[in-house]
């Protein structure tokens, strides 16, 4: 690239901030970003720990201080970093948006006192530009700075925002995959196929749980490449299978005689293990008396993690497998999904997060935009998505990307797994079949 094609921009001093949970390719997004920006002569300002000592600055009492703070990188630091594991700055759940409910939130100082201090924080270190990576929740704050920044009277010093999509749940509207999607379900898939092995040496079930908040990709995706013999996601609650898509909506014994007829259907053939995967997100579809005192995140999130809903299907199948058939079975519950984001990433991962990254600095210096997401289509092609096309101007909240049911990637998983030929009504008031 010719230093002439980019002399032009303003930018000068770029900041980088990481939120939200681990994902693998992490630090091939920040490799890719840093060096761009510092191979073209510009400064790239890393902040530890996601908005947790932005959110806290105060100019006089709690400045952000090099190496505490933030770390100022150097090309040293970037050396064999792409293939890492883990995550070069840190992350944290951190969220200077959570008062913020819609637009008119913005007249309210007390409400907007933590997007001020990270504004503050910026400018106090002359950040002409802010690269945001994280999933739904950090666009939603990168959102909020650049609307924060509206509010601000004529001639107040700006920064330029763009976003770099992170989720190792592949639920993003906007890009067709996200980074550390690929890899989280090799080593998912990888630790199912061995308890896969373990339930053919006793004659078990494993009831396997993933990660997946919002929408079942990766349980699709872990179940699909494990070999499970049932994948339930949450888009399989309110279309194919009955039951209601919210909170309450979703029985646990109705859906532990879901399992028990994938149970009995391979009986019949002559087999007598197997594996069931579900994602995560189906927890947040129980009765609030199910859920009871499950503590929350800082987005208001229900810990799922805390809940256990592989440990509580396995009992419940368990309990429905003897009272169909009058014998016992051994299904045990198992959760996966925090070993693999931070596994060593995959190729695929590692290229895509590159390209992310390498999409911030064109973004903003090739392109000069603000408040946009970079993606990516086709053979990596990059794109560049306003904010205002993937956020509710009245509610600033984001669109989940569901699994479509009906699509042919919803398809393969139900040609895979196990038939039995049964529709299932899955809601409260719905009772099993005895």
């Amino acid at each position: 690239m010719s230093e002439a094609a980019t002399e032009g921009s303003p930018i000068r001093r770029v900041g980088l901030v990481f939120s939200g949970g681990a994902a693998p390719g992490a630090n091939a997004v920040i490799a890719a970003a840093a060096t761009s920006f510092m191979d073209d002569g510009r400064e790239v300002v890393g902040f530890f720990h996601g908005y947790t000592h932005l959110q806290d600055y105060h100019p006089i009492t709690r400045r952000l201080l090099p190496d505490e703070h933030y770390r100022v990188f150097a090309h040293r630091d970037l050396v064999g970093l792409r293939n890492s594991r883990g995550v070069l700055i840190g992350t944290a759940r951190a969220n200077p948006g959570r008062a913020i409910e819609g637009p008119a939130d913005f007249d309210d100082p007390e409400k907007t006192a933590p997007l001020r201090r990270v504004y503050g924080a910026l400018v106090d270190l002359e950040i002409d530009a802010l690269i945001s990576i994280g999933g739904d929740d950090t666009l939603k704050t990168a959102n909020y700075l650049h609307l924060f920044q509206a509010t601000l009277p004529p001639g107040a010093r700006r920064f330029s925002i763009v976003h770099l999509p992170k989720t190792i749940d592949n639920d993003y509207q906007g890009i067709d995959f996200t980074f550390g999607f690929f890899t989280a379900v090799d080593v998912m898939a990888k630790e199912l196929q061995n308890l896969r092995a373990d339930a053919i040496a006793t004659s078990s079930y494993f009831i396997v749980e993933t990660m997946g908040r919002k929408a079942g990709w990766l349980s699709y995706g872990v179940g699909i490449a494990g070999e499970a013999n049932l994948i339930v996601g949450v888009e399989d609650v309110g279309s194919t299978l009955g039951g209601e898509a919210r909170e309450g909506g979703l029985s646990t014994e109705v859906l532990a005689d879901r399992i028990v007829d994938v149970m009995l259907a391979r009986e019949r053939r002559g087999k007598h293990y197997g594996t069931v995967v579900l994602a995560e997100g189906l927890a947040e579809l129980l009765p609030h008396t199910e859920l009871g005192a499950t503590p929350r995140d800082e987005h208001g999130h229900i810990a799922l993690g805390s809940l256990d809903l592989a440990k509580v299907m396995a009992a419940v199948v368990a309990e429905r497998y003897a009272a169909r058939t009058g014998r016992r079975k051994k299904t045990t519950g198992v959760q996966l999904g925090y070993e693999s984001r931070c596994a060593p990433p995959h190729a695929f991962d590692v290229m895509l997060g590159s390209q992310l990254g390498i999409g911030a600095f064109r973004a903003l210096v090739e392109e000069g935009l603000d408040a946009h997401m970079v993606s990516v289509t086709g053979q990596l092609d990059l794109r560049y998505v306003p904010f205002a096309e993937l956020i509710d101007p009245h509610t600033l909240h984001t669109e989940v990307r569901f699994v479509e049911p009906g699509s042919d990637f919803f398809r393969l998983a139900r040609f895979l797994e196990t038939r039995t030929d049964r529709v299932v009504d899955w809601s409260p008031g719905r009772r099993p079949e005895r």
